[in-house]
């Protein structure tokens, strides 16, 4: 097999495990309600049970940092995916309360070290490919959030039970991505080396996670402002801007289209513009739909609101991820477990930071708060790097030049 193959073959496997995972969070998340009814969780413990995912997750991050030292984040991947579906089919299949919380503690474990793997290999391939990919592998996250937002509704419309929805979805999905995995490509060390083989990757160094704060601030807010719409945007058009209820259903799933549609074209953006540019238009846009909810008259002008955050926030995430692999290009797995926990911190503080400034004040004004914390990426826009994040000027390679360039750019930042 020609190293160009092998390429190709293992974006298009990472993309199918990214497309995985966006459909397996997607039908966690969007069957909160029949998780609680299921298991008769009430409403002032729920909030512990969401809560622990992430937790989880920000643990098995750090945990999976040195877990790849060892067996490189191919074989985590390869392992976790299934776990994550394995554990999604176990919240659909128990009947007591301490069912429920096994399940989401492994889904929570398992997760973390999904995320951060699976970004671990992004960067690694990208920087193989030597020009920007990442917009695209979380492109194909976005449809698999979309598909399985869908296959929930239709589940929740049939009054299907959480265990013969989910069940599809893990005897399709699953032997996939298993089989799929074995085209993973990861930078020469660790398979050459085989498993236990410990393959050394210098720490972030001295003052080294000084450098990576700027990012994991940015990657915080973004996440910030995604569990907004995700969580908030169906109360604020009903409760605030007047909307029915099958119409508050919508921002949601126009969010999710207009953030794949965004991530699908965002590489190319890159490649002309380079990243910080991409990042900084992405920011200000994402800032600009807050401020249309905000200020919005009524239903369609706030759906137009978050419409335009789709756009915006849809290019952060994984420019940040990027970035972090280039200015860290001899540790940039260490550099990923560590950003990714601020995944799950944005997460954890979005949803109830919103809520209660708008219970004690107003969610108009809430909605300007998620704007102000995007705007800190402006700050830190040169974090992403200038010529050398573009990966298609300079530095995209030619036709017949297909060997690997595992650091190409890494020291441009």
């Amino acid at each position: 097999m020609t190293e160009d193959v092998r390429l190709r073959r293992g974006r298009g496997s990472l993309g199918f495990s990214f497309f995985v995972q966006g459909v397996t969070f997607a039908l966690l998340v969007t069957r909160i309600p029949a998780i609680q009814d299921r298991y008769g969780i009430s409403d002032g413990l729920l909030p512990a049970f969401l809560a622990a995912v992430p937790i989880l997750a920000g643990v098995s991050s750090v945990a999976t940092e040195h877990l790849v030292k060892r067996v490189g984040p191919a074989t985590v991947l390869r392992w976790a995916q299934p776990l994550v579906l394995l554990a999604l089919l176990g919240v659909g299949a128990g009947t007591q309360m301490w069912h429920a919380a096994v399940a989401l503690g492994a889904f929570g474990l398992s997760v973390g070290a999904l995320d951060a793997s699976m970004n671990m290999l992004g960067v690694s391939l990208q920087r193989a490919y030597g020009r920007s990919i990442m917009l695209g592998f979380h492109a194909a996250y976005s449809l698999g959030g979309i598909v399985g937002a869908s296959a929930a509704w239709a589940g929740a419309h049939w009054h299907l039970s959480l265990f013969t929805s989910y069940l599809p979805a893990v005897v399709v999905l699953l032997p996939l991505a298993f089989h799929g995995s074995r085209s993973y490509v990861e930078e020469k060390g660790v398979e050459e080396k085989g498993p236990g083989a410990e393959v050394p990757e210098k720490g972030l160094g001295v003052g080294g996670f000084w450098l990576l704060l700027p990012l994991c601030l940015v990657m915080a807010c973004a996440y910030i402002g995604d569990s907004t719409v995700s969580n908030w945007s169906a109360k604020y058009l009903q409760d605030v801007l007047g909307s029915s209820e099958q119409l508050a259903t919508v921002p949601y799933n126009v969010y999710m289209v207009t953030t794949l549609i965004g991530r699908a074209v965002g590489d190319l953006g890159v490649r002309r513009f380079g990243a910080a540019a991409v990042v900084r238009i992405g920011t200000v846009v994402a800032a600009g739909g807050f401020a249309v909810v905000a200020a919005a008259p009524g239903a369609w002008t706030g759906m137009l609101g978050f419409t335009l955050l789709g756009i915006g926030l849809c290019v952060i995430v994984p420019q940040t991820f990027a970035a972090a692999g280039r200015l860290f290009p001899g540790a940039s797995d260490t550099a990923i477990a560590r950003l990714n926990i601020f995944n799950y911190v944005g997460f954890l503080i979005g949803s109830p930071l919103v809520g209660g400034i708008g219970d004690a004040w107003s969610y108009r004004g809430a909605m300007l708060v998620p704007m102000a914390l995007v705007l800190v990426t402006l700050f830190h826009a040169r974090s992403f790097g200038a010529e050398g994040a573009r990966y298609g000027v300079g530095h995209e390679r030619r036709a017949g030049d297909r060997a690997v360039d595992v650091g190409r750019g890494g020291n441009e930042v």
